[in-house]
């Protein structure tokens, strides 16, 4: 549940902290009211919070891992890590038993990058594995061989600040597009979302594309088990039936660098389908899925710098709080 802050300083993303509301009072913040509504906290995070800040403290930042999957990506891999803005705090490899230099190059351009093999094979395993070793609050998916843009994380990390459970990018929202959609893979994904929105009453306007956010304390609710890239899809379904809060951000896929995809269009297109009919099983009510346009986004993004920016420079500001 979503509640409105008691004491608003006048700025569209900025919040007053403290006092915040008792957990359970206040009204429920529609979509489009919550698209102009400063970062506010879930009630969990408003008790904690208030605990911190009765210890004297102050509501810690909340950090960012960034997963990345490969396999056979030497090529593609340093364009992708250099390109990763600091708001990230770990970049986690989950390498698919590759056969060139994809760890060693992917080492040689970042240090401090994890490096997690899989134990078997597959984008579902991968994912599994670099969960299991994410430790940050906040939890970023992007794809290794070049066609998102990691600038963009920021897009992905804003909207889980400000209240949200899980972000997922759009190519088909304002601000979003797409350089690599064949004629097939175009009309595949039409029907893939058609299905998706008539069986679980919701608005998606994207379905099979990989780059997402979700809080870590989320994970447990999605019990992921799916093996090949329908987990994409998986990890989206189980968040609706559980209820989280989700939100789309316009996103640009650009074309794969180099090297060939591990995408196999009928095959992998056969399997989220599957996906769908099996998740259907068990029907929920209907969700909130809330389309962020980039205004609100630059706003949230500003903030966001901002308190980074104080963090870095050892003055934090005092009246903002992006938990």
């Amino acid at each position: 549940m979503l509640t409105r802050p008691e004491d608003v300083d006048g700025h569209a993303s900025t919040v007053v902290s403290p006092p915040y509301p008792p957990a359970g009072d206040g009204a429920l913040l529609t979509w489009r009211e919550s698209l102009t509504a400063p970062p506010i906290m879930r009630s969990r995070e408003r008790r904690a919070g208030r605990d911190d800040a009765a210890a004297g403290g102050q509501p810690r930042r909340q950090t960012v891992s960034l997963i990345i999957p490969t396999l056979n990506e030497a090529e593609n891999i340093p364009w992708v890590l250099e390109r990763i803005p600091s708001i990230v705090d770990e970049v986690i490899i989950v390498d698919g038993h590759s056969s060139d230099d994809t760890v060693k190059v992917a080492r040689a351009v970042r240090p401090d990058v994890v490096v997690v093999n899989q134990r078997f094979r597959g984008k579902g395993d991968a994912v599994r594995v670099a969960l299991a070793a994410a430790t940050s609050d906040l939890i970023v998916m992007i794809d290794a061989d070049g066609s998102m843009e990691p600038s963009e994380i920021y897009r992905f990390v804003t909207p889980l600040m400000n209240g949200y459970d899980l972000v997922k990018g759009s190519r088909y929202l304002a601000g979003g597009g797409s350089e690599d959609l064949t004629l097939l893979r175009r009309l595949g994904n039409s029907v893939l979302v058609w299905m998706t929105n008539m069986m679980f009453l919701v608005r998606f306007t994207d379905l099979c594309y990989g780059f997402c956010s979700f809080r870590r304390d989320c994970v447990p609710a999605l019990a992921l088990t799916a093996h090949g890239f329908e987990i994409e899809t998986e990890l989206i379904v189980r968040a609706l039936k559980a209820d989280l809060r989700i939100a789309e951000v316009p996103s640009t896929e650009l074309q794969r660098r180099r090297g060939t995809s591990n995408l196999r269009t009928f095959r992998d297109g056969q399997r989220v389908l599957r996906t769908l009919l099996r998740e259907r099983i068990i029907r929920k009510p209907r969700p909130v899925v809330d389309p962020i346009d980039q205004r609100v986004l630059q706003e949230w993004r500003t903030v966001a710098g901002d308190v980074c920016l104080a963090q870095a420079s050892g003055h934090p500001l005092e009246e903002r709080s992006l938990l």
